[in-house]
């Protein structure tokens, strides 16, 4: 142990015994439920940091039905069912949307379809 230790851990442990921690927010409360009690201990410091960024696996969820549906609308084979997959992809899409807005306070999908078109583009000319 180094110097600088003892001496915080002495200056702890007198700040406790003059009662300088009594008036804290939560003294003597029991600390709140951890929501990732149930994940791993090995994995639970991987979720805090994506929750801790932003990442929902609920969006990553709707993100990858949201390509799925991209790719099903592609390959329709009749208009009916392209127009329903249509109807069903714009319902997740505004979802996703609205997510993402509560969140954030922007609309990141509408920047996104946009690039991906140009990428689409490039990658693919017609």
């Amino acid at each position: 142990m180094d110097f600088s230790f003892l001496v915080s851990e002495d200056k702890i442990k007198k700040a406790y015994q003059n009662g300088e921690f009594n008036n804290l927010p939560g003294f003597g409360k029991p600390l709140p439920k951890d929501s990732l009690a149930s994940v791993p201990e090995e994995l639970r410091m991987a979720y805090r940091v994506l929750r801790n960024a932003g990442y929902s696996l609920e969006e990553d969820k709707i993100r990858q039905e949201l390509l799925s549906m991209e790719d099903l609308i592609r390959s329709c084979e009749t208009e009916e069912e392209k127009v329903d997959l249509q109807r069903k992809y714009n319902e997740k899409l505004w979802r996703f949307n609205k997510m993402m807005k509560e969140r954030t306070g922007t609309n990141h999908s509408m920047h996104y379809s946009n690039y991906q078109k140009k990428i689409e583009e490039r990658l693919f000319p017609k």
